[in-house]
């Protein structure tokens, strides 16, 4: 069978083409770039036409590399960016700029709920919190929760806030546009830790909605991700270049498939993902959660399992930020037309360049260290203020130990992140490393080096959420268990294990990371608040 998924990232869509039959190949895939619009106070929001531009654009690019026709798609999904809120009419048109999961407008409406009560937790009211892990071992402790965006809107787009129908993630969105059938997946949905868990409770809590002042009829009928929506518009099937018709299936958000592309569906099964983000998560048949660490079992699109789960919140993103500020201009790349050539010659990408002199470098970075916190963090502490740095720069230092420093900065945040899962949850001895971090083979020993844990990865990394996703949709449609299937279908490529050798140096910058933001955090706030 063929199915075409749209791996919806922060800042960029890949369309894939999946053919699924004993294994599962990526037979074609497009990609497009779409704006990320940041303001001063605190505002990160997208727009949807340059969404849409960018799916329709990439759905034709997908056969005119395949012999593959439109006719034969059996399926289509997505598997988007988490904790977005697009507000629609009754007709499923967003009535504003959707906000991004990076949206932090919501600070004042979040401190004036959270933070009023003699007792607090981690800043916030104990009452309201008990209610919360009651329902579904959640809470809307960070400002960029989805529930503040909604709130914020009411208090200063009031205009906007009584014309609206439903509230939606921005997955759920592409689905009304696809289908005209405005419904949440149960994943979207319990992102808003709003959502129920109970057994026999499942779907929206009344009590919390009333709570923080939510209006129960914005909120939308929830479904499966197996659940097959609806089919293809006329419309939409004409501005994509599909066929009417074609079943368009509930999908969800990354983190709810990333697991299953990943093939880690039973409990205890662990993957670290680098992208744009970056996280550790390992698949559980219970829910448990940690306020101190902000870590929680996310719902899974298998019924009865959770994925509990550790971000980062600007993992590849801080080695786009190098790439772009240091490489560039700084070491070579790029300075001359001649230069150009050569290196497009020798590597695929300016990546494969990157981890190259990354290669050149001991381990260590010679004594820098670089904190990932370009856009503020929220696990294992929460501080929209935290930002990144260089620290111990020496003036037998170069730019490439700053450039592995990043690398190396990265996965010691990932190893904080898995010793704070450990804390709840048994993980597994091997860890599958995926996303687009995993293609270099510099950042895998590094990160089995730094973990201390064999990392295995797998084919096509970098599309790891689109093959759940199809994985997902081949078990609805051929009424199959979907966690069987991804145990089947994806397989290690190269196994990495721990180098002795560099344990010493890696403990102890490790050690020195950890300190750092803590004996920088009222820095921050000066700096930043």
């Amino acid at each position: 069978m063929y199915i075409i998924i749209y791996d919806f990232g922060t800042s960029s869509l890949k369309t894939c083409l999946f053919e699924i039959d004993e294994k599962i190949r990526l037979l074609a895939n497009a990609n497009a770039a779409y704006g990320l619009h940041v303001s001063a106070n605190g505002g990160v929001e997208q727009d949807t036409e340059e969404w849409w531009a960018a799916i329709c654009s990439t759905t034709r690019a997908l056969f005119t590399q395949t012999d593959v026709k439109p006719g034969d798609i059996e399926g289509m999904a997505f598997c988007s960016q988490m904790q977005g809120t697009v507000l629609v009419d009754e007709n499923g048109n967003a009535l504003r700029p959707p906000m991004n999961y990076l949206d932090q407008k919501g600070v004042k409406e979040y401190r004036e709920c959270m933070g009023r009560g003699i007792i607090k937790v981690s800043g916030c009211s104990l009452y309201k919190l008990a209610r919360n892990l009651l329902v579904n071992y959640a809470g809307s402790v960070s400002a960029k929760d989805p529930v503040w965006k909604y709130k914020w809107v009411e208090n200063n787009e009031p205009d906007v806030f009584w014309k609206m129908y439903k509230w939606l993630d921005i997955g759920d969105y592409l689905v009304a546009r696809c289908t005209g059938r405005i419904v949440r997946t149960a994943d979207s949905a319990f992102a808003t830790f709003l959502y129920d868990t109970r057994k026999g409770r499942e779907g929206w809590n009344r009590g919390l909605l009333k709570m923080y002042g939510v209006h129960p009829e914005h909120m939308p009928e929830i479904i499966d991700s197996t659940d097959r929506v609806g089919g293809l518009t006329e419309r939409a099937a004409a501005e994509l270049g599909l066929v009417p018709g074609i079943p368009v299936f509930g999908g969800g958000g990354d983190t709810t498939f990333v697991n299953i592309g990943a093939g880690c569906t039973r409990p205890g099964d662990t993957h670290i993902y680098v992208g744009t983000s970056g996280w550790v998560s390992t698949c559980m048949d219970r829910q448990t959660v940690d306020l101190n660490a902000m870590i929680t079992g996310v719902l899974s699109a298998i019924h009865g399992y959770y994925n509990y789960y550790a971000e980062l919140e600007t993992a590849g993103k801080c080695l786009e930020w190098v790439s772009e500020h240091l490489v560039l201009d700084e070491i070579g790349v790029y300075l001359s037309h001649d230069k150009v050539t050569d290196v497009e010659r020798r590597y695929l990408s300016l990546y494969d360049y990157l981890s190259a002199k990354m290669s050149q470098v001991l381990p260590g970075s010679n004594g820098v260290i670089f904190t990932p916190w370009l856009h503020g963090n929220r696990c294992p502490f929460e501080d929209s203020k935290a930002g990144g740095m260089f620290f111990n720069i020496r003036v037998e230092n170069n730019k490439a130990d700053m450039i592995r420093a990043v690398m190396e900065g990265i996965c010691y945040h990932l190893r904080w992140l898995l010793e704070c899962v450990m804390r709840k949850v048994k993980t597994s001895d091997v860890i599958r490393f995926v996303g687009g971090g995993s293609l270099s083979p510099v950042t895998c020993q590094t990160l089995a080096d730094i973990t201390g844990r064999t990392i295995e990865t797998i084919d096509n990394p970098q599309s790891v959420g689109a093959m759940g996703a199809a994985i997902v949709v081949a078990a609805g449609i051929r009424g199959v268990d979907a966690s069987e299937l991804s145990r089947r279908l994806v397989r290690a490529n190269h196994s990495y294990a721990p180098n002795p050798a560099n344990r010493d140096v890696y403990e102890r910058n490790y050690q020195v990371f950890k300190k750092l933001y803590k004996a920088n955090a009222a820095l921050f706030r000066k700096l930043n608040g």
